[in-house]
């Protein structure tokens, strides 16, 4: 096992933006979900994590969990770097 795996926590994600995800990162994340606000002109998100789990339905209950509703959160499965 290396060392990357394990010390990372996948929440350490959460307020990143999706592109600053490293190659590691990713490639120990493929298969998890991610969510991120919607892009509208009345709010102008910023493109961030706001939730990380196994299924778009977990991410959803973090999302929910934190006060913040879902239909405003696109869902999206991370997948190797390469």
């Amino acid at each position: 096992m290396s060392l990357f795996r394990q010390t990372f926590d996948p929440q350490s994600l959460i307020g990143r933006a999706p592109e600053r995800v490293t190659i590691d990162e990713r490639r120990e994340l493929a298969g998890k979900w991610i969510a991120i606000e919607i892009y509208s002109t009345k709010t102008l998100p910023l493109r961030r994590i706001e939730a990380i789990g196994d299924s778009a339905e977990d991410c959803m209950r973090q999302l929910s969990a934190r006060g913040l509703d879902p239909h405003k959160f696109e869902f999206t499965p991370l997948t190797p770097a390469y």
